[in-house]
């Protein structure tokens, strides 16, 4: 029986609602595949998305790491809150629901139980070994949804076929394939087989904590019995901490409705928070569309609501939904009040028992209510407004849920919009367009001699005939380019950028050396040394970001060297074959005294400029951020005898030039 590659699965509702709330937390990577892992049908659906055609044949996705990365957050953010709706349409019953429960925790223990097995018998891929632990059993998953018997039975018997066939359609390759094939065969019959094959098969085996299970662990890989107890053990305990974690009861009767219900809840809260803000106008600037949505957060929340603006060291308020408002501004700095506490700390603060200030007064007599809640709108490291509704004296936990899904989501919209200052008089917003306006002037101005230059530069070098001198030139010639994209970039600062394929890694840094040369390592007691590969380094990504994180991480690497002088030394490596696909590996090193340890957590965070004393700013930010958009890989090795910066760059090949 044909099986979609993407076919729609039942969840447990308390697997996908706290996905969908990191979702609206904009939580990290590392949070969402925590979660996501521990799900069949979102691990099914997330990996075939990821392997599917619109990302052409490209490197197959063994992972659930590797899958989000792929996807990106918005469109990993769309998959979950799909997958949230389709689980509100299957219509389970009670037995259907202990079933469903069941499963989880099956194909939960045999993956990480598929894992630690991986890593014990230095299998090289153990999150290989997990994701296949976790769709073995798919048939049964299937079964549980399907209405009629000779159907259901069917999935359950052909579960292992399935399962190979759904790897297959993933283009995960015949060893993934054999592996689900084959876990049923007897422990006998594994002694010579493929190493993933017997990971599977013996990690299936154990899930069930049988005897059966103990002794084909010594059949298979030789285990002792008391080794194999603890790694059950071991497994069971970590099964039961992510139950408790998502409030999956283990040890009674399973009803999925009551968190059905706290998922409707949860899908229809976002719906009226983006039906509501859909309302308003958002045509302007930041400040505009915050004056604009009060009204929208009253509708959703059934409260008056004020909404202030930070404009230079004050609060404005710029608009309210219970009346004509006053003028009033106050100071931004902390004293105590809900709203100057929300807007620095960033978290939703309500009232309740707090001791009033002069300015809760205030918003109370503005509100005609007996209490306050105030909800910040963030975006990254800014908060450019707070809402106040006017509450009872306690507000449910549905008004302050949707009240921060409300701001989270208008955080969104607000994001991609340069900030602005609405409250600033006439006469200085005319200054602003006018200095918009003669920067582009000035650009305009410096784009035309750039140009005349570089025609200079193309004559000059057809007349020589020194081929150093030439290539010299080009140099110049490519920095001239750069520097006029830049220009325009400043200029039309909402110009997409144009992605070139297939980049030489080695030309780009030999024609950067030749400029770091003569300026950052002129000076005799600092040297920069190449040591590049003679292998091909063609990478998949645009020049001027290659550029931007080489001349970044050589920058910083010349300023972290001793007064005394030191060395920075280049280093190239291709192919590099890690995590199932090729990549080009660059490696930038100094010999200074390491990055100072209180910089070394938020290593890649926008932090304050430190220089003289290591690598940290905002450089290695964009470093950071740059890498991430080429799906690139940064890691740093400190210590007292120097740092090194080693990047993984996707390799470009040929399928890459015919299919993007």
């Amino acid at each position: 029986m044909h099986m979609a590659p993407d076919i729609q699965l039942p969840s447990l509702p308390e697997v996908t609602l706290r996905a969908l709330e990191a979702c609206h937390q904009d939580a990290n990577y590392r949070t969402i595949t925590d979660i996501v892992s521990n799900d069949t049908a979102l691990v099914t659906r997330i990996l075939a998305l990821a392997n599917s055609a619109l990302y052409g044949p490209a490197t197959r996705i063994r992972s659930i790491d590797q899958a989000l990365l792929r996807l990106g957050t918005r469109r990993f953010h769309t998959l979950v809150l799909t997958a949230a709706l389709r689980q509100l349409l299957f219509e389970l019953g009670g037995d259907e629901w202990q079933q469903l429960r069941d499963f989880w925790r099956h194909s939960l223990t045999t993956a990480l139980t598929a894992r630690a097995l991986a890593t014990l018998t230095s299998y090289p891929e153990p999150d290989e070994a997990f994701m296949l632990g976790m769709v073995h059993n798919i048939g049964e998953l299937i079964a549980i949804k399907t209405r009629e018997p000779e159907t259901k039975q069917y999935y359950f018997t052909h579960q292992a076929d399935l399962a190979a066939n759904l790897v297959t359609a993933w283009g995960l390759g015949p060893m993934a394939a054999d592996a689900l094939r084959y876990q049923q065969a007897l422990p006998n019959e594994l002694r010579d087989a493929g190493h993933l094959v017997k990971v599977i098969s013996l990690a299936t085996r154990l899930a069930l904590n049988d005897a059966s299970g103990i002794a084909a662990a010594g059949t298979v890989f030789g285990l002792s019995e008391e080794l194999t107890r603890e790694i059950r053990r071991r497994i069971d305990h970590e099964v039961a901490g992510t139950a408790a974690s998502l409030g999956i009861p283990l040890d009674e009767t399973y009803d999925g409705e009551d968190a059905t219900r706290k998922l409707r809840q949860a899908i229809l809260s976002q719906a009226m928070a983006s039906q509501a803000i859909g309302l308003a106008d958002l045509a302007g600037g930041r400040q505009d569309i915050l004056a604009e949505t009060v009204a929208s957060l009253t509708l959703v929340t059934g409260y008056p609501a004020l909404c202030f603006g930070p404009v230079e060291q004050s609060l404005v308020l710029l608009s309210g939904s219970c009346g004509p408002m006053p003028e009033l501004s106050v100071t931004s700095t902390r004293g105590g009040s809900v709203l100057t506490e929300a807007f620095h700390t960033h978290q939703p603060l309500a009232l309740g028992e707090r001791s009033p200030t002069v300015l809760d007064r205030q918003l109370l007599s503005l509100l005609h209510t007996p209490s306050l809640l105030a909800i910040p709108v963030v975006i990254g490291t800014d908060c450019p407004g707070v809402f106040v509704l006017g509450t009872e004296t306690s507000p449910g936990p549905a008004t302050l849920e949707r009240a921060t899904l409300f701001a989270q989501q208008l955080g969104r919209v607000l994001a991609p919009r340069q900030n602005d200052c609405e409250a600033m008089p006439d006469s200085d917003r005319l200054r602003q367009e006018l200095e918009r306006e003669q920067l582009r002037r000035q650009v305009h101005e410096i784009s035309n001699p750039l140009t005349i230059i570089r025609q200079y530069i193309y004559q000059l070098r057809g007349r020589l005939e020194d081929t150093d001198l030439q290539r010299e030139l080009d140099v110049i010639r490519d920095e001239l380019d750069r520097a006029g994209n830049l220009l325009l970039q400043m200029s039309h600062s909402d110009t997409p950028a144009r992605t070139d394929q297939g980049v030489e890694l080695n030309e780009e840094l030999r024609s950067l050396a030749r400029i770091l040369e003569d300026t950052l390592f002129s000076r005799d007691n600092r040297q920069l040394r190449l040591a590049l590969c003679p292998a091909p380094t063609t990478i998949r990504g645009k020049a001027s970001s290659i550029r931007q994180v080489a001349l970044n991480l050589l920058r910083n690497a010349a300023e972290a060297l001793p007064p005394d002088g030191g060395q920075v030394t280049i280093r190239t490596s291709a192919p590099i074959w890690q995590n199932h696909r090729t990549w080009v590996e660059l490696e930038i090193s100094d010999t200074g005294p390491g990055i100072p340890e209180h910089l070394r957590e938020r290593l890649f965070m926008p932090v304050s400029s430190t220089k003289g004393e290591g690598h940290s700013g905002l450089g290695l930010s964009i470093v950071k951020q740059l890498i991430d958009d080429m799906e690139g890989i940064v890691a740093c090795r400190t210590s007292q005898e120097g740092t090194t910066f080693r990047i993984l760059f996707p390799a470009a090949t040929r399928n890459d030039n015919e299919t993007d």
